[in-house]
């Protein structure tokens, strides 16, 4: 599968549809507030097929030197296990290389440790040679 990797903002009807594909209500049930989150966005990533569909998308927010979270990575499920998500994160890796600190939260999902294993991520609590911890806050 050919897919294209490029940095841009798509328009909000994409956004939606993307965001609504993957069942992510947190976004699709505030539109104008998943606009301004992907406009205030350090970098945005977008995956398309070879005929312009919108079919993944990565974000990061980051003070551009030691942090950078990945906040959001996601593929149409039509296109998932055909590399798109892999195709995303690595180019988020090239991206962030000169930044300390790559982190992010996921579900704790086996495919999902799997995933980020595969590209050097690793678990906090299993970070050597020091035990890191990790917070979250929801609300």
């Amino acid at each position: 599968m050919t897919v294209e990797i490029t940095a841009e903002i798509p328009s909000a009807t994409e956004l939606v549809e993307l965001y609504r594909a993957v069942g992510w209500t947190a976004y699709t049930n505030d539109p104008e507030g998943l606009v301004d989150a992907i406009n205030g966005s350090f970098d945005v990533l977008t995956a398309r097929s070879a005929d312009g569909e919108l079919i993944g998308l990565a974000r990061t927010v980051s003070d551009g030197r030691t942090i950078a979270y990945l906040q959001d990575i996601l593929v149409a499920p039509d296109h998932h296990r055909r590399g798109v998500g892999g195709a995303l994160l690595d180019e988020v890796l090239h991206r962030t290389r000169h930044i300390r600190q790559l982190v992010l939260l996921t579900d704790a999902e086996d495919a999902q440790r799997a995933f980020y294993e595969s590209r050097g991520f690793v678990e906090a609590h299993d970070f050597t040679p020091n035990q890191l911890r990790s917070f979250v806050r929801i609300g």
